[in-house]
């Protein structure tokens, strides 16, 4: 059974940095894409930057410049550094991942994905 653990969220100072770790656990191999998305109150969950297998990654078109996606595959865990933190950051970060085997790309769209962490806050206050 695949788990996704999120961490590293907490409160910052607008103009902070965060970098948000995501887990992996269950599968049997490492054919499969990540991803990071957000959900503030009220809003729709946003897709914020994806890596597929081969270290390929894709990101938010606004975003990219504060963005940094990574994977270290020998620890099946995600990265996402976010940079200069503004107050309209704060949301619920979620980790996400498709089945294995995957072959293809990635993507930021939220039905590209199977399973889902149950996220970690982020708060930025000026």
């Amino acid at each position: 059974q695949v788990q996704l653990v999120e961490s590293g969220g907490g409160s910052v100072q607008v103009g902070g940095s965060l970098t948000l770790s995501c887990v992996a656990s269950g599968y049997t191999n490492r054919q499969f894409s990540m991803a990071w998305f957000r959900q503030a109150p009220g809003k729709e969950r946003e897709g914020l930057a994806c890596v597929d297998r081969v270290n390929g990654t894709a990101y938010h078109d606004y975003l990219r410049d504060r963005l940094a996606i990574s994977r270290d595959f020998a620890k099946d865990t995600l990265y996402l550094q976010i940079k200069n933190l503004k107050p309209d950051d704060t949301a619920m970060y979620f980790c996400a991942s498709n089945r294995a085997p995957y072959y293809g790309g990635c993507a930021t769209t939220t039905a590209f994905y199977d399973y889902w962490g149950r996220g970690t806050q982020v708060t930025v206050s000026s």
